[in-house]
């Protein structure tokens, strides 16, 4: 009789634990098509199919599983959201030195492209003085020499003119009464000759006419020639103190487009430099999207998903619990 009460005890108590576990099973599977959880419809599964026991083991198993996951995707989400953030931040700020960079290289062009468009206009311009002042100095010659010749024939010509005064004067002196009286006697025929003492006022006349003329030629021309001198001297003098202007400030302006050519190849460098530097930043974004961006689940939730999960297998278990403690 008292074997039969133990077989009859442990009957009714397999009995229960199968009563548990198939409750277990079911509280599982329920649970499973509510959260579509794929885990636990396989621990249910597993539930219906193995020893009290086993259920048990596999269901603590699957809650440090579990539990082990979740901190595995918290770590993980921990490092994701921290190497996001960083690369978010480097690749904002490499993108704003980049385009502050370029700005910089476009500006320095445009400088370098305005002064050396500068160089160039003061290079022609002092060509163009130069060239001015040949040919000025060409025609001064010219006309010093053209002046001088004029001076010198008229110098010439007023004093022969004034010689063939003095020599006409003279001859027209010399035809004095008295003698002319003498030599009427003397020769009757002379008498009748009058020679050119009547026209000696008109021949005088014309030749005084003749030397003012070449005078006042000779005048006219030297402050002709003092006054082209003049000029001339002013614009030698004001062309060369423009083509020392010019030229200073070609000097001055070439040194400054060598110091912005020096500073743009310098900024080019930080340019391509920090282009890089950004490239790279894109690419371990790209690397990061996989892992931590891309996924069909967000984060948030995958943990209530986790949680539901958690909760569901600490119920079942409780009800197998309840009935190993019996």
């Amino acid at each position: 009789q008292g074997s039969k009460g133990a077989v009859s005890f442990l009957q009714v108590n397999r009995g229960s634990m199968r009563h548990a576990i198939s409750k277990a099973a079911k509280l599982l599977q329920q649970r499973a098509f509510a959260l579509h959880s794929k885990t636990l419809l396989e621990a249910a599964s597993a539930a219906a199919a193995n020893p009290f026991v086993k259920v048990i083991e596999m269901i603590e198993s699957l809650l440090e599983k579990l539990k082990a996951e979740a901190a595995s995707e918290a770590t993980h989400k921990a490092w994701c959201d921290k190497e996001l953030n960083a690369n978010k931040l480097k690749r904002n700020k490499k993108t704003a030195e980049v385009n502050k960079l370029q700005a910089e290289v476009e500006g320095l062009d445009a400088s370098i492209a305005e002064m050396g468009a500068t160089i160039q206009k003061l290079s022609q311009e002092q060509a163009d003085l130069t060239t001015a002042m040949r040919e000025a100095t060409e025609l001064r010659q010219k006309e010093k020499a053209e002046n001088e010749e004029t001076i010198a024939d008229a110098s010439s010509g007023a004093e022969a003119v004034k010689q063939a005064l003095v020599i006409l004067k003279e001859f027209y002196s010399s035809q004095a009464a008295p003698a002319a009286l003498i030599q009427r006697k003397q020769v009757p025929e002379m008498e009748a000759y009058k020679g050119m003492q009547r026209e000696n006022g008109g021949v005088i006349g014309m030749l005084e006419v003749i030397e003012a003329d070449f005078t006042r030629l000779k005048s006219e021309t030297e402050a002709n020639e003092h006054t082209a001198a003049q000029q001339y001297d002013r614009f030698m003098k004001e062309s060369t103190d423009a083509k020392k202007k010019k030229h200073e400030a070609e000097f001055k302006l070439s040194l400054e487009k060598d110091q912005a050519e020096f500073e743009r190849s310098q900024t080019k460098k930080d340019l391509d430099s920090t282009s890089e530097e950004l490239s790279k930043a894109n690419s371990y974004f790209d690397e990061l999207k996989p892992a931590c961006i891309e996924v069909h689940v967000s984060y948030e939730e995958r943990v209530a998903q986790r949680k539901a999960e958690i909760e569901a297998l600490k119920e079942a278990y409780k009800i197998l619990d309840s009935q190993r403690g019996a």
